[in-house]
Formats: C-alpha cells, structure tokens, sequence
C-alpha cells in the first residue's frame, strides 16, 4: 500500500496558523470562543488552534477533548464500548462559541454524534466546524466552516494523518486500500 505524501509537517503548520486566525475572525474575536477536539487527533489539533490563537492575540481560549464513543450511531444495543467516557470539559458550553475540531471529515457521522455530545453539556450560541482534511463523501447534512485542505477521495482510498504527540511526526498522507 504505497504512500503519497500532500502536508508535511512545514506545510500542516502553514495550515494550522491560518485556520486560528479563520477560527478568531468568523467567531468575530476571541470572546467566548472554545475550542472543542474530538479525541483523538481532533484534540490535538484544538489544542494546537489554541495555542496558536493565544500566541497570536493573546488569549487563550478554553479548549478540551470531547468523546463521542457514547454517541455513536453504529453501536448495536448493550454494545459496550469500554474506551468512552463521560464529557467534563471543565467550562460551560452555554451561550459560547464553539469551534469543533477534527482532523478528517468524511461521512459527517463522527460530527454528528459531537454534536450531541456538546448539547447534552448545555446551549452554546453557535458550533463551527474545523477540520485538517475534507475528504468528502457524506451520508449526513454536515460540512466544515473552517477548512485546511480539500482531498476528494474515492472509496477505496485512506487518508492519513500523523502527529507528532501521536506517531513523532507531522504529515498527511493519501494511499489505496486495495
């Protein structure tokens, strides 16, 4: 299954910097933004938006990992799924504006189930979506507000995205799964 390199790491960081300050304008400042990361590689990058939006306006805003494996739509009736967990965010949602962060969107499932996960938290005024790659192919009305690259795939391909706090380095990938 070979490779084909499209981000390294100089070009995932360009990205990064101008997606905070996409994220910082379409929420109109940095007042009451939150910053939320769907775990796992969704984490990271909020927490990568975050400090790259205090770097450049001097405010950090509140950033945590959401956790939507109790919100799957795929999961059978009495299916465990022992990795979930509860959300604590450690801020109110209410009233806020909440940019969800992700790495890949594809078919819009995983966003969803975000969704309801922040709801079930409390009201926020407004959530924008953020993410690395839109690889297209939904099966659900959901599509990003912020994006940092646009890769439409086929079926039969993979996109592949490494972290550094995960694989010790940054890049993204595309390869066929056949």
């Amino acid at each position: 299954m070979e490779e084909r390199i499209l981000m390294d790491a100089a070009a995932i960081g360009r990205t990064l910097v101008r997606l905070s300050h996409e994220a910082v304008e379409k929420n109109k400042g940095t007042e009451g933004l939150c910053l939320l990361g769907i775990r796992r590689r969704g984490e990271i990058v909020a927490q990568r938006i975050a400090a790259l939006i205090e770097k450049n306006y001097g405010v950090k805003p509140p950033c945590a990992g959401i956790d939507i494996g109790l919100y799957r739509d795929d999961l059978v009736s009495g299916y465990f799924v022992p990795e979930a967990r509860a959300n604590s965010f450690g801020f109110s949602v209410d009233g806020k504006k909440i940019v969800l962060c992700d790495d890949v969107l594809h078919t819009g499932r995983t966003v969803r189930a975000a969704i309801e996960a922040i709801f079930d938290q409390g009201r926020p005024a407004s959530v924008r979506l953020l993410v690395l790659v839109d690889r297209g192919g939904r099966q659900m009305p959901v599509s990003a507000d912020l994006v940092g690259k646009n890769i439409p795939t086929s079926s039969d391909e993979r996109i592949n995205v490494r972290l550094a706090e995960i694989e010790g380095e940054d890049s993204l990938g595309i390869s066929r799964l056949r």
